[in-house]
């Protein structure tokens, strides 16, 4: 898989103070979370692969485009929705989009047909010419996807999309992020402070801390391994059920008072311990899969 992302000694100095400490790491997903307490630097790390702060040292490309040297390359590749508002407001949503779009290098023509298209898709088709300052706060949010994706971008960054929405609101953000995953058109960037809203919708996960990278997981992986760890608790004796379980590759630990932790081997699944436990007359009265959250990956990356 090419890399989205390529972090190479990346700082950013600001001031005399510096912001970004020798990032590195390479990102190869669809969806991509940005994580990480107030001041780790997310929206530092965000305007520097935009080209609105310089690096300092190192660099990183986007693509395969060096920040440094192929800036409009890259900005004309990406969409980017702000977490503060940036509207004139007293544009109409679609004066306002198809303006986007054409800072985007679309013709006019071919701009406006895509603003009503953009508008439509995040569900503001009836309100497109209303004036953008009339719009509620979950409508502005709309808004703002909808200039960030209207020119047809491949890296899509999303800062704090689901800031201040209401429940519906959130899950219509939501859905919206993962139908752009699903129409595998376009990478997505989501830089958020609630670790449910990544959870849900990226594949991979950079966590930032005073301005270092402290972590960065594949969360697919994760997941699939995850599920090659049980936790048992059984009743009655075993009949040789470890022996068993370790005949067909499992790795095994008794505990005691019944509680056994397993890692299924190659081909082995669930159904096949059933299947053990039925053959020996062991009683499960408990199996589940142990599942790191993100929460607790992230808790991790912040002690350590």
């Amino acid at each position: 898989m090419n890399s989205v992302i390529e972090l190479d000694q990346l700082s950013v100095r600001l001031g005399n103070r510096d912001i970004l400490n020798g990032l590195t790491g390479t990102l190869k997903a669809r969806t991509i979370g940005l994580l990480g307490p107030n001041g780790a630097g997310k929206s530092t790390l965000i305007n520097t692969l935009l080209g609105f702060y310089p690096p300092h040292k190192g660099t990183a490309r986007i693509f395969g485009y060096d920040i440094r040297q192929q800036r409009n390359a890259i900005r004309s590749l990406a969409g980017y929705m702000p977490e503060n508002d940036c509207f004139i407001g007293n544009m109409s949503a679609v004066t306002f989009v198809r303006y986007m779009a054409e800072l985007s290098g679309l013709p006019p023509e071919q701009a406006l047909e895509r603003a009503h298209e953009a508008l439509f898709y995040v569900g503001l088709g009836e309100a497109r010419y209303r004036k953008v300052g009339t719009y509620s706060l979950g409508m502005k949010q709309m808004a703002k996807l909808a200039q960030a994706v209207v020119h047809g971008p491949k890296l899509v960054i999303l800062d704090e999309p689901t800031n201040g929405l209401d429940p519906p609101a959130r899950l219509r953000m939501l859905k919206l992020i993962q139908e752009m995953k699903a129409s595998g058109t376009m990478h997505i960037i989501l830089c958020s402070h609630l670790l449910r809203d990544v959870e849900e919708t990226c594949e991979e996960v950079v966590i930032l801390k005073q301005g270092r990278v402290v972590h960065i997981s594949n969360l697919e992986e994760e997941r699939r391994l995850n599920k090659r760890f049980l936790e048992l608790e059984a009743y009655g004796t075993q009949n040789g059920f470890l022996d068993a379980a370790r005949a067909i590759g499992c790795e095994c630990a008794d505990l005691g008072n019944g509680r056994i932790k397993m890692v299924l081997g190659d081909g082995v699944d669930v159904r096949n311990i059933y299947q053990l436990a039925s053959e020996r007359n062991l009683q499960l009265r408990r199996l589940s899969n142990r599942r790191d959250s993100l929460e607790d990956i992230f808790l991790r990356a912040m002690e350590n």
